[in-house]
């Protein structure tokens, strides 16, 4: 199947709106009225060849951001407005066109009318869980407690989901008229036309793969990003992010939708400036609980990363893990057992036994968790002390959770400043959960984390 419209699920057209997409070929009279300009208007739908639902990932996962409209000829954008369209239980925000079925800045007239929609919207998510991100799945939990995976939360070997992808598809209706560029006017209809294919982005970047592992005889499967313009005379790093339980057992691609944590260093802006595999592998059980004996998917993880860097040309000084809250721990855990492996990581709302913490005072870290996580937090915390009574010096700050970018890329530049290798930022208490939202502050955490680039160039520029 492709890729493109994996999550489409069974979202077909209906048999009418088939009809209309297979619509024949206009008539030569009315050929010349469209290009005189003077024909009437004839119904917009006649001339809708298909639409494509977009789809766009953010901190709280996946959501459905636009419809792309292709029409049988160029349509003038300036006679387009937010209320030409409607879209079922969505809110219109924008509308444009373009030359392709893509998001864009700046319209340019083209065949492609682009409906953008509101991601606050209810119907917009597509990744949802029991906690902030969307309706709960029935007879779903968040799949992730919250300080850990532990303390009343699923255990090492649970394949129970703690979230579920939503299809992408959505109903929309020509509202108002829609003129060519040659003037010919497509006149409104109650029509409703839903989608018939998706488009996801930066998601459809990755190709999906399976690991057998001979060593633990488990087998992994896996996302992974191949830089666009791969070169294997080059030398790439490789960013391996683990997925937190509530993924645990979805599709494979479920590590690319709950957040940013896999897609945000396969963006096009990452991308420029610093081109990287991507490796996310999504895990059919969880592989470690706040007892912290993982399963033999811990050392499947490290082969997985071996194998990876042994088929292409990666830089094995220059491999760095990342995760949030069971993530997190496997990060921490794979730097203990594996202290050669790793050149950095990004631990995002997890913790490890301190007494097991030593070897990370010889790692470079960069720690983000919330003041009210109450297990991560204390976790953090411990670790930091083991690792500062080891004589590596750390950089501690305590962040608002809810500023700006701006402000963001000042914190991040004044704890660089101080160029120690452990890097340890709280959000303040209260700062990482919306007003009105379920999130809680451990699963707030990693909606925001991965927000901030600056925390993703410092990763990239450490080495073994």
């Amino acid at each position: 199947m492709d890729r493109r419209r994996f999550m489409a699920g069974t979202a077909t057209a209906t048999a009418g709106a088939l009809a209309v997409f297979g619509s024949a070929t206009p008539s030569s009279a009315r050929e010349a009225d469209e290009a005189s300009g003077t024909g009437s208007a004839d119904a917009g739908g006649d001339h809708v060849k298909g639409l494509t639902a977009i789809t766009q990932v953010f901190g709280a996962g996946q959501k459905l951001v636009a419809v792309a409209v292709e029409y049988d000829r160029d349509i003038d954008g300036r006679t387009l407005s937010s209320s030409t369209f409607t879209v079922t239980d969505r809110t219109v925000t924008k509308v444009y066109t373009n030359r392709t079925a893509d998001l864009t800045e700046r319209s340019r007239d083209g065949r492609y009318v682009i409906v953008e929609l509101s991601p606050d919207d209810t119907a917009a998510a597509l990744w949802v869980t029991g906690q902030g991100g969307g309706t709960p799945p029935t007879g779903g939990g968040t799949g992730d407690s919250g300080g850990g995976v532990g303390a009343g939360g699923p255990k090492v070997g649970d394949t129970t989901p703690g979230g579920t992808i939503v299809a992408a598809k959505a109903t929309l209706t020509q509202a108002g008229t829609v003129t060519t560029t040659r003037g010919r006017q497509y006149a409104a209809t109650t029509t409703g036309l839903t989608t018939d294919a998706v488009k996801n982005l930066i998601v459809d970047d990755f190709q999906q793969f399976t690991f057998a592992d001979p060593a633990t005889g488990q087998t992994l499967k896996y996302n992974l990003f191949v830089p666009q313009h791969y070169n294997p005379r080059k030398s790439y790093p490789l960013v391996l992010f683990m997925h937190d339980a509530s993924v645990v057992n979805v599709a494979t691609e479920g590590p690319l939708v709950q957040g940013l944590g896999a897609v945000c260093w396969a963006s096009p802006e990452d991308q420029a400036r610093h081109e990287a595999f991507v490796l996310a592998p999504e895990y059919g059980a969880v592989v470690i609980d706040d007892d912290y004996e993982p399963s033999t998917l811990f050392d499947a993880t490290a082969n997985l990363v071996e194998s990876v860097a042994g088929q292409y040309s990666i830089d094995r000084d220059r491999l760095y893990t990342t995760g949030q809250s069971m993530g997190a721990m496997m990060s921490l855990g794979l730097n203990i057992r594996y202290p050669d492996l790793f050149a950095a990581a990004f631990i995002v709302a997890g913790q490890w036994p301190e007494a097991q913490a030593v070897p990370l005072a010889q790692k470079n870290l960069w720690i983000l968790v919330s003041a009210d996580d109450t297990k991560a937090y204390p976790g953090e915390q411990a670790i930091t002390e083991v690792i500062q009574e080891q004589g590596t010096k750390v950089s501690t700050a305590l962040w608002d959770g809810q500023s700006t970018a701006a402000e963001f890329a000042a914190d991040v530049r004044s704890m660089k400043a101080q160029r120690t290798p452990v890097n340890f930022a709280a959000f303040k208490t209260g700062t990482t959960v919306p007003t009105g939202s379920t999130t809680s502050a451990h699963m707030g955490t990693w909606q925001i984390a991965y927000t901030i680039p600056g925390i993703r160039d410092w990763i990239m520029r450490q080495s073994l």
